[in-house]
């Protein structure tokens, strides 16, 4: 997957979690739950960019973690939407697999940049 694709992937996942918290009740655990989803799931996106304009590989490395992190933090929300029966799981899981998958690319982008960095590390000296 391209730079480009994945700028366009995480956009649709920030987009899709903007709905979703729209679609949520209004109840005081739905609102507190709902501010952070929004955070966590609209930062894939803004991160991601941010880490492909990275100057150097290892903020490139540090700034996909951001991503990773992000990720994840958006799929312990969207587990607990479920587990607290707040949106039907059907509409829910779908997005937390996005997540996943997400936070899973992200994370062999990040040892594939760890790694490269090394070997460069090992040719130089």
């Amino acid at each position: 997957m391209t730079p480009e694709e994945l700028k366009q992937r995480t956009k649709a996942f920030a987009l899709r979690i903007v709905k979703l918290v729209r679609a949520m009740p209004r109840s005081i655990e739905s609102r507190a739950i709902a501010g952070q989803i929004i955070r966590s799931g609209t930062s894939v996106a803004a991160n991601y960019r941010s880490a492909c304009r990275a100057r150097s590989r290892a903020e490139f490395i540090a700034k996909i973690g951001i991503v990773i992190e992000e990720a994840d933090e958006t799929g312990l929300w969207l587990e607990l939407i479920i587990d607290a029966e707040i949106l039907p799981s059907d509409r829910v899981k779908p997005l937390w697999e996005e997540a996943r998958e997400l936070a899973a690319i992200m994370t062999a982008s990040s040892k594939s940049a760890a790694s490269r960095n090394t070997r460069q590390l090992a040719i130089s000296n």
